[in-house]
């Protein structure tokens, strides 16, 4: 059974074989992880809570946060500090509690500079649902920072570096393994064969077999044969084309662009750990065209009480005094040919953000995160759906959509990829 099965067997493959499977093998290094958190619920009513969060980021951040101190004191716990009453009335008016000689405000008063805070027209259902939300944040347990010492002690961590280099050396160890484990395996496989002829009195492997078992592998001449020239020259013909057309591409794009501005602002420390609303500087992004740059004077509505003696607070300071613009570099630029509207993406369409700008609260300078190519544009026009809720105007467009389709109102069926919608 054997004899006859080794007959068939084609010897001039067995030279090929660890190079080959080597080839095949080392498509599967490859290590993933995925990590699940689940937060647990709240006792909160979650409606209430985010309307409140939604005033709170958009109006008490720039003075307060909840477990720190900015210009005011941090509200963690407020709710048993003083009633609810006692609250309301500070938020509403200030100055009248400061003038009516409640102990309690005259404290913080004196205690925090003497800066007046400013008096907000809420009605009591907001300033409840702003308060619920501050309750919900005080029941959660306080998160310990560690990055500003992790970047005093060191420009970065090399725990990334240490763990790359660690799984390149094992994928290299394990490669060298699997070719010695091949080639041992080949040289096996041929001396068995060779036993077995012996033993079979030359009557199992012809002439021809015999020539390619007794012949080892030759290096140089595999390089060197037309199969590897070939695939060879396709490769590098297909990479150096596909290069050049990836270069085409990116005329014009500037993905990544991170210039360096006449003021090192972070965006890390005011938008992601004082959680300062994006509106309270970019003023006009849900009623223009424009998000507008901040001018000195909303710096200035902070920075005349905080951090004055430091060197980049101090030039704000100075373009302030000389009233003059600081002279900020544009980030993210359009061509003129392309018509963009903030106030339609954000105020209608209640897009976030980071859904153009990426992980912005998390940006100690700020880069362009997207290529914003036309592709790009309209691969979201096809994928976003038209938020319709509360707004009279999709109605009937709603409605005639549903007798043609079952799938929801995407921004391409109302027109999101009309040429004219954004070139004209």
């Amino acid at each position: 059974m054997f004899t006859e099965r080794a007959k068939r067997f084609n010897f001039k493959k067995l030279s090929y074989f660890p190079f080959f499977g080597v080839l095949f093998l080392s498509y599967f290094f490859t290590v993933s992880s995925l990590l699940y958190a689940q937060e647990p619920e709240s006792e909160f009513d979650q409606s209430i809570v985010k309307n409140g969060e939604s005033l709170f980021k958009g109006n008490c951040t720039v003075c307060h946060g909840i477990n720190d101190v900015i210009i005011g004191p941090a509200l963690r716990d407020v709710h048993e500090r003083k009633s609810e009453e006692w609250i309301y009335s500070f938020v509403k008016n200030s100055q009248k509690v400061i003038r009516s000689g409640d102990e309690y405000a005259v404290n913080l008063y004196n205690e925090y500079n003497k800066t007046l805070m400013t008096s907000f027209d809420f009605s009591n259902e907001e300033l409840n649902s702003i308060l619920t939300y501050i309750k919900s944040e005080s029941f959660k347990p306080v998160e310990v920072s560690v990055v500003s010492e992790v970047s005093q002690t060191s420009e970065s961590s090399p725990v990334e570096s240490d763990n790359f280099y660690i799984s390149l050396a094992l994928n290299i160890l394990l490669l060298i393994i699997i070719i010695f484990v091949l080639f041992r395996f080949t040289d096996l496989s041929r001396k068995y064969v060779t036993l077995q002829d012996t033993q079979s009195g030359g009557k199992l492997l012809n002439i021809d077999d015999k020539e390619i078992v007794e012949n080892k592998f030759d290096l140089k001449k595999f390089v060197k044969s037309n199969m590897v020239l070939g695939f060879a020259s396709f490769t590098f013909i297909i990479v150096f084309v596909k290069s050049c057309i990836d270069g085409l591409y990116t005329v014009g794009i500037q993905q990544n662009y991170e210039p360096t501005q006449p003021i090192a602002f972070s965006h890390q420390i005011h938008a992601g750990q004082f959680e300062i609303d994006c509106n309270y500087c970019h003023t006009g992004v849900n009623i223009s065209k424009s998000a507008n740059i901040p001018s000195v004077n909303i710096c200035m509505n902070c920075h005349n009480a905080i951090k004055t003696d430091q060197p980049e607070i101090k030039k704000i300071l100075t373009a302030y005094e000389e009233n003059k613009p600081i002279e900020w570099i544009r980030v993210h630029n359009l061509p003129d040919l392309a018509y963009f509207n903030h106030s339609q993406h954000v105020a209608v369409g209640g897009l976030d953000c980071e859904t153009c700008h990426g992980p912005i609260k998390e940006m100690d300078v700020v880069y362009q995160y997207a290529n914003l190519t036309m592709g790009w544009c309209i691969n979201c026009h096809r994928d976003a759906q038209v938020n319709t809720k509360g707004n009279d105007y999709y109605d009937k467009l709603v409605a005639l959509h549903k007798k043609n389709s079952k799938s929801p109102l995407k921004v391409e069926d109302v027109g999101g990829l009309e040429c004219s919608k954004c070139h004209y």
